[in-house]
């Protein structure tokens, strides 16, 4: 299965995301086989999905996401890398959106 939008483009994830999959898995908010299934696209080399690292362009943009508008560490993190990477972020997270941050969802 090719995991990229219209035109071809990378779907980028963050680790962070992956961090918040495994949290929703102890909360029982998603099943234990999200992880392996996004695990799936990250190991296939044709997926259309890359794992983008926390690093020290994502935490330099974190400046740009307002703590008073997007509290939730993670969501700050998400943010700053759709950000640093000068990508729209798929999201439907009303303080994202309230932050001024372009949403595709």
């Amino acid at each position: 299965m090719q995991a990229t939008v219209q035109g071809g483009d990378l779907i980028h994830v963050p680790t962070i995301c992956l961090v918040e999959i495994i949290y929703l898995i102890e909360k029982d908010k998603l099943p234990a086989s999200a992880l392996d299934r996004i695990y799936s696209y990250l190991d296939e080399a044709d997926s259309g999905v890359d794992l983008v690292p926390l690093d020290r362009g994502v935490v330099e943009a974190l400046s740009r996401v307002p703590r008073d508008l997007i509290p939730d560490m993670p969501d700050r993190i998400i943010a700053a890398t759709a950000l640093h990477l000068g990508l729209p972020l798929v999201s439907r997270d009303g303080d994202i959106r309230a932050a001024g941050i372009e949403l595709v969802w």
